[in-house]
C-alpha cells in the first residue's frame, strides 16, 4: 500500500520556485532544496524528479502566475494604448525597485543563466516571450484600429521592440543603482507610440 504524502506538493513547488528565483539554478544544490523545502531527498525525487525537473516545473509555475495578469491588462475593452503604456511603465518600476534587485524576473534570470546551453529552458523562455509579444501586438493592432496609434507604425515591430526593451529593463534593473536609467529608457521607447 502506497504511503500518502506528508507534504503539499503545490506548496513545496511554490517554495522551490522562490528559492530558485532568489539564488538561481547553479547556486542551489539538492541539499539546499531538501533543507529549504523540509522534505526528504527521496520524496523530492519521487514527486518532482531531479533538480532540473523541479526547476522546469517551477519555471512553468512562474509563467502560470504572471501571464494571466498581462492578458487581463492588455486585452481589456476600451483604449488599448494606455494599457500598453501602463504595462511598460510597470515593468520599468519593478526593474527600478530596490527590493526586487536581488531576485529580478525569474524568466529573465533563466534566459541569462540557462537558456544559452539548455534547450528545454530556452524553449520555455521563448514561449513566455512569444506570449508577451503576442499580447503586445494584439493591443497595438487594436490601438491602431481605434485611431490611437498612427497608421504608419508597424504593430508587430513595435511589439517586438517593447518586448526587448522590457526584458532589457529587467536585466539593467538588477545591476543598476540608478532607477532613472530604466524609467528614462521606458519613456523614450513609449515616445515611439505617439
Amino acid at each position: 500500500m502506497a504511503r500518502t504524502k506528508e507534504f503539499d506538493p503545490d506548496a513545496v513547488l511554490q517554495s522551490a520556485l522562490e528559492l530558485f528565483w532568489r539564488r538561481g539554478y547553479e547556486a542551489t544544490s539538492m541539499a539546499d532544496l531538501v533543507e529549504h523545502l523540509g522534505i526528504g531527498r527521496a520524496s523530492l525525487y519521487a514527486t518532482f524528479g531531479n533538480k532540473r525537473d523541479l526547476y522546469l516545473k517551477a519555471l512553468d509555475r512562474y509563467g502560470e502566475q504572471s501571464d494571466p495578469h498581462l492578458l487581463r491588462e492588455l486585452s481589456q475593452p476600451g483604449p488599448a494604448l494606455p494599457a500598453v503604456r501602463t504595462v511598460v511603465r510597470r515593468f520599468a518600476a519593478e526593474a527600478a525597485d530596490d527590493s526586487r534587485r536581488e531576485t529580478g524576473c525569474f524568466m529573465t534570470n533563466t534566459a541569462a543563466e540557462l537558456a544559452p546551453h539548455d534547450s528545454a529552458m530556452a524553449r520555455r523562455v521563448e514561449l513566455s516571450w512569444e506570449h508577451l509579444e503576442t499580447l503586445l501586438h494584439s493591443a497595438l493592432v487594436r490601438a491602431q484600429e481605434q485611431g490611437e496609434l498612427p497608421r504608419d507604425r508597424d504593430p508587430a515591430a513595435l511589439a517586438r521592440m517593447l518586448l526587448v526593451l522590457m526584458q532589457g529593463l529587467r536585466v539593467v534593473g538588477k545591476a543598476s543603482t540608478d532607477p532613472a536609467r530604466v524609467r528614462d529608457a521606458a519613456e523614450q521607447a513609449l515616445g515611439l507610440l505617439d
